[in-house]
């Protein structure tokens, strides 16, 4: 009888001491981008989430490639359980086997998600479409930009800010102009030589999407290569921004939501995923971020249709296999700081 009460005494201390960890078991840490995209993120889907679970969304703010790096430095063992990231970004964590394959059988929005938006086994889904393209400010680049040559322009020398190649942006021109240029995958030797100058004369080589908010909004710059998105929402917050979508074809971004390797909340992990795959939720998404959709059910509204890449300028993008450029990455950045920023 004294044991069978140690014994109960035993397990209600257990069940005290075990509380506190399941309050933190309800808690999940997402790797999200920072600026408007992590404002809209919290307004669309962390708060249906955190209403519908209960459940808390601690977010940790980074790019595509800290998020990456951050995954790869705690050997699958992340202090994220879900994280966003561009897809060549999300391959190259695929690869390494630093993430958790997307259960489709609990995710009931699945069935609406685009065809193309799931990574090889599934091992993570595109969240939205997005683009790097070319930004301007109509107060002073009255004659809307056509290519990306204009960006070249002697009249923009110290006006113009591009991406390093640590961002998605950055990777992305190089492939886009060096592609004007007659260059290929496999010789981005064109590209370089005509991205180095304009490197050297630019404003700022920017890592941080937000930046360039910045940039634009102390009159330092007149055009960038950057998100349509981003611009968006800065021209509805009063920023005389507009996108110019090149003849050459500006080149489409499909950001990523990925269960990290390691994560105690995979179940959990999957509500969230879910969350941002819901229709309502991606319409709210795509509203405030100006950015598409990958639920089939979302229709937009003509004021976002008219920055999201519609029509001919979507057939012209330039779409490249993340699991090719995953491997390309490592090469192309050791050349770009090679020989683009000396």
């Amino acid at each position: 009888m004294k044991s069978q009460s140690l014994l109960a005494a035993a397990t209600a201390i257990a069940g005290v001491i075990a509380a506190p960890h399941a309050a933190t078991a309800q808690e999940l840490v997402l790797g999200s981008f920072g600026g408007s995209f992590a404002d809209n993120v919290t307004a669309c889907y962390i708060e249906p989430f955190q209403e519908a679970t209960g459940a808390t969304v601690i977010t940790k703010l980074g790019s595509s490639a800290q998020h990456a790096a951050s995954v790869r430095a705690t050997a699958g063992q992340s202090d994220m359980d879900v994280v966003f990231a561009d897809d060549a970004f999300a391959v190259q964590m695929a690869n390494e086997g630093l993430l958790v394959p997307l259960d489709r059988s609990k995710l009931s929005n699945a069935p609406e998600i685009i065809d193309g938006a799931w990574g090889t086994n599934d091992a993570y889904v595109a969240a939205m479409l997005g683009a790097t393209t070319i930004i301007y400010n109509k107060d002073t680049v009255t004659t809307p930009p056509t290519s990306w040559n204009d960006l070249f322009d002697p009249k923009y020398e110290g006006r113009v800010t591009i991406g390093d190649i640590s961002g998605t942006t950055g990777w992305q021109f190089l492939a886009a102009v060096n592609q004007m240029e007659g260059g290929t995958l496999d010789d981005i030797t064109p590209g370089v030589e005509k991205i180095k100058p304009l490197a050297q004369s630019s404003v700022l080589l920017y890592s941080q999407a937000d930046q360039v908010v910045a940039l634009f909004e102390r009159g330092e710059i007149d055009i960038a290569v950057w998100y349509p998105d981003r611009a968006g929402v800065a021209a509805k917050n009063g920023l005389p921004l507009a996108a110019a979508y090149p003849v050459e074809g500006a080149v489409g971004i499909r950001p990523t939501i990925a269960i990290a390797k390691g994560t105690s909340q995979e179940d959990l992990a999957h509500k969230f995923i879910d969350t941002i795959l819901d229709a309502d939720n991606q319409k709210c998404f795509s509203e405030r971020q100006f950015i598409g959709p990958v639920n089939k059910n979302v229709t937009l509204s003509d004021e976002v249709s008219a920055i999201v890449p519609t029509g001919e300028a979507l057939e012209k993008m330039l779409f490249l296999d993340p699991n090719d450029m995953a491997a390309r990455l490592p090469e192309w950045t050791r050349r770009w700081q090679r020989e683009v920023l000396r």
